[in-house]
């Protein structure tokens, strides 16, 4: 399994389809979801993945300071192989590219409810109530690094 982390710029247009089939595959698709997942982020994000001969496993994209939040974010994360740990360890390592990148000491993301669990585990701390997202309840977390 072989993580790749790249600039939208430096995506190749065979990866950037690749990143966009699975993107829709779960959140469209399986999730029900109608609504425009290629966004104006996606040309400012970092993208990381989890890739082997049968394609992408596990998929995020790190946003910067100042575009969905003051703090930096991790969104669009999905695992095709479910059960694995790949979800929790690609957040893991989107955490070390926002401390590579970014002078910060908080992340803040917004998490389907049903993966609170693993973003706790992870260290993340519920900071809102619950609300909807494109029909699925979702709530705001922070990661704080140091002794916050």
């Amino acid at each position: 399994m072989e993580l790749i982390v790249k600039s939208f710029d430096e995506l190749t247009t065979r990866e950037l389809y690749e990143i966009y089939k699975v993107r829709f595959d779960v959140f469209v698709v399986e999730q029900q979801c109608c609504y425009q997942d290629a966004d104006e982020f996606d040309p400012v994000s970092t993208h990381m993945w989890f890739q082997d001969e049968d394609g992408i496993a596990a998929y995020i994209r790190v946003l910067p300071p100042d575009t969905v939040f003051p703090e930096p974010s991790i969104g669009r994360v999905l695992s095709t192989r479910r059960r694995q740990g790949l979800g929790t360890k690609l957040v893991n390592e989107g955490i070390r590219v926002i401390k590579d990148l970014y002078e910060c000491d908080t992340i803040t993301i917004e998490a389907q409810c049903y993966v609170r669990d693993m973003y706790e585990k992870i260290g993340f701390v519920q900071t809102s109530e619950e609300f909807l997202d494109v029909g699925i309840p979702h709530i705001k977390m922070q990661y704080y690094f140091g002794d916050k």
